[in-house]
């Protein structure tokens, strides 16, 4: 800094003195104001940066070559010297290149450092902006959904036993399927409201509270994010492992959508230890649940796992371009690939964000003894029966008695 201030200083000197003796000294050659400002360049080092109202031919999508500029019938000596058109040589086109994301050589171990910009960061930036889609959408479908459950519950109202509680209980899950369950469930809830602070908290919430509470509660965030991560795998696995026979479809849950599920109409349909709907959220949870713990690996370890560019060159062979409108892109290096894990990460977090509140909806406030089940692990009798009345007998069948008639 002190180095070109001071040759800021020097050219303005050299200027000044320039233009004093222009008239005297132009005859005599003794300085010219063409060499003053050749000095100006020489001595501040230039910039590639263009100005702000520049207008240039560089393309917008990356991946796109520029078309050079024309030299046109140029006299050599004048293409030299300063305030006259480079050609492709131009400090405006060599900028352009490496703003439409041209590639440079470097002798170092790591290719990254030959991309001097990458343009793809203003479009991440654009989604996770602001006013972005992400948080446009993301936050009116979160909105949304507590909207509907509230005019729901206000319409149906809770769920309650229709025989009332018979207070006999019969055991719904085994303490290690709770334990599986509180697990995933308690690290989802640090990681989504973490994650929601990393996306909203600096435009909503750092007006509210200051910066030095915000960056604490940040920093908080982002270790609890980090370190939950390991947490929610490990609960997927166990719940997938102790779950997975139990919630294979079959025709039972065909009949169970076709009536509602009992929620809405009357009467409750046949169901085993899980019904249609939960079955639903089962396959959801995993499914979702993968994909996000991949793309939250692959922000963990940027570099080191690479998904998106394999992905994309799958989906274009199975002609996702007819759907899309074109290709997807290929050919991503390290950071292009964490930018998109990025936005897929917070996308179908969001989508399960969605879907675990409306299943906390309904394990609480929205059916009566449901908690029970994930609380103690004792249920009442009549609220078995209702909801998953096979379930019930197969648990008597294995104690060697009948289920009590109704």
């Amino acid at each position: 800094m002190m180095l070109r201030l001071f040759s800021m200083i020097t050219a303005v000197i050299l200027l000044a003195a320039a233009q004093a003796g222009a008239q005297d000294s132009a005859q005599n050659g003794e300085i010219s104001v063409d060499a003053v400002m050749q000095e100006i360049q020489r001595s501040a080092g230039g910039s590639v940066r263009p100005p702000a109202d520049a207008v240039t031919n560089a393309p917008m999508t990356p991946g796109v070559t520029r078309e050079r500029d024309v030299v046109g019938e140029m006299n050599a000596a004048k293409a030299e010297t300063i305030l006259q058109n480079q050609g492709p040589n131009s400090a405006s086109t060599i900028w352009g290149e490496m703003r439409a994301g041209e590639v440079g050589t470097v002798s170092i171990p790591d290719p990254n450092a030959s991309f001097l910009v990458q343009d793809g960061g203003m479009a991440w930036l654009d989604w996770r902006a602001k006013g972005g889609p992400l948080q446009v959408y993301g936050g009116w479908a979160l909105l949304g959904m507590l909207i509907l459950l509230a005019v729901f519950f206000l319409i149906r109202g809770r769920i309650k036993i229709h025989e009332g509680l018979s207070h006999l209980t019969i055991e719904r899950f085994k303490p290690v399927e709770r334990f599986g369950h509180w697990l995933l469930a308690g690290s989802f809830i640090i990681l989504a409201v973490s994650g929601l602070n990393l996306l909203y908290g600096k435009d909503y919430i750092l007006p509210l509270i200051g910066k030095e509470a915000f960056a604490q509660l940040t920093m908080a965030g982002k270790w609890a994010h980090n370190n939950m991560a390991w947490a929610f795998m490990l609960g997927l696995v166990m719940v997938f492992v102790m779950w997975v026979l139990h919630n294979i479809p079959s025709r039972l849950d065909l009949q169970w959508f076709a009536k509602g599920g009992g929620i809405v109409g009357s009467g409750h349909p046949d169901s085993r230890k899980f019904n249609g709907g939960q079955k639903l959220i089962f396959w959801g949870t995993i499914v979702m649940g993968g994909s996000v713990s991949a793309s939250g690996l692959q922000l963990l370890f940027p570099g080191e796992i690479l998904l998106f560019d394999k992905t994309f060159a799958t989906l274009n062979s199975l002609g996702v371009a007819a759907i899309w409108g074109a290709p997807l892109p290929t050919g991503l290096n390290a950071m292009q690939e964490v930018q998109y894990a990025q936005i897929w990460h917070t996308i179908v977090a969001f989508a399960m964000i969605f879907m675990i509140v409306a299943h906390i909806y309904i394990g609480s406030v929205g059916m009566q003894g449901a908690f029970a089940a994930m609380g103690s692990g004792q249920v009442d009798r009549n609220w078995a029966k209702e909801h998953h009345n096979l379930w019930v007998e197969e648990e008597d069948a294995k104690r060697g008695y009948a289920t009590p008639a109704e």
